[in-house]
């Protein structure tokens, strides 16, 4: 089991959203969730992201370099896969 540390970014609920939040881990194309609170959408995007490195993984990929990258992001998360 390792341990990543992704960047990721939330936005405020907006009407085209549904009026909930958005979040995304912008090196992993398309990982993105949605919530009713930004802590119910970290935890999804967590279990999303999750998803994502195992299927990379599966698939014999080699990960995104910027999901290791230790920069100063909005937030980040640590995901273990």
């Amino acid at each position: 089991m390792e341990i990543y540390q992704l960047d990721y970014v939330i936005d405020e609920p907006t009407e085209e959203e549904g009026w909930m939040y958005h979040a995304e881990v912008p090196a992993l194309q398309g990982c993105r969730a949605w919530g009713d609170t930004p802590e119910e959408t970290l935890h999804n995007l967590l279990e999303v992201a999750s998803t994502f490195i195992e299927v990379y993984k599966e698939d014999g990929r080699k990960l995104p370099i910027q999901i290791t990258a230790l920069r100063k992001p909005q937030g980040t998360l640590t995901v273990t896969a």
